[in-house]
């Protein structure tokens, strides 16, 4: 059920046998959502955290005008909201952008392995940490990049991901936004968010077709987003 959490630590570190127990253990359940759900509302206070299993899903606050900007993408192995087991309020909404299977882990269990298991606690830790340094990538390309390279460095960085979990096949991955849902991830109009995606097709590095992209030139992708995976600490070592 938490394979693709299991793949995503051990990425990063050596992860026990013990640990997937533990981790395994404070599963309280499993749920589902429809395309276009909350999994998790602003203002709530829940009392777990929960780790996407399948689908795709989007971290977004809301303008008073209820213009919505999507702050970042999530994929399945990916905790959304590990961090309101500290922070208790959440302080904006996760929805499903596609259908969504996820499983809820109890926060009391969490603080057992804060108390009980410090390397599997700092792996954890190091799961926040990451995806901090995706928001901060996140704000350079939209305030800094043109919105080719921003379009860019999304795709690149999802290919990264998604090849992480053995979601890839070739250089082909599922993507189920629609085009209105990545005008809300780049803060673009429909019709501006369309000529940027026609833009890096005739630029002929990528094909989009329904919802599977195809990387046709990595290498020119990278170029064009000025891409470096290091945000993402995709290796292995003692944390």
């Amino acid at each position: 059920m938490i394979e693709t959490l299991f793949r995503n630590l051990e990425r990063r570190d050596v992860l026990p046998d013990s640990y997937r127990t533990r981790l395994s253990e404070i599963v309280i359940r499993e749920r589902r959502f429809a395309k276009g759900e909350d999994i998790v509302a602003d203002g709530s206070r829940p009392t777990y955290s929960t780790l996407l299993v399948e689908g795709f899903a989007g971290r977004y606050k809301l303008t008073h005008e209820g213009a919505r900007q999507i702050t970042s993408l999530h994929v399945p192995g990916d905790f959304v909201d590990l961090h309101a087991f500290l922070l208790k309020t959440m302080d904006h909404g996760i929805s499903a952008l596609s259908p969504c299977t996820v499983v809820l882990v109890d926060h009391a269990g969490l603080k057992r392995i804060t108390e009980q298991v410090p390397h599997l606690t700092r792996m954890l830790w190091l799961d926040t940490l990451i995806t901090g340094s995706i928001h901060r990538s996140w704000i350079v390309a939209m305030g800094r990049r043109s919105k080719s390279s921003h379009l860019a460095h999304i795709l690149c960085e999802l290919y990264v991901r998604l090849q992480a979990i053995d979601r890839v096949d070739g250089r082909s991955f599922h993507f189920p936004l629609s085009q209105g849902e990545m005008a809300d991830v780049m803060g673009l109009s429909l019709v501006h968010i369309n000529r940027v995606i026609q833009a890096l097709r005739q630029e002929n590095v990528i094909s989009w077709t329904n919802q599977t992209i195809t990387v046709l030139d990595w290498d020119r992708l990278q170029a064009i987003a000025e891409f470096d995976p290091t945000y993402l600490n995709l290796w292995s070592e003692p944390r």
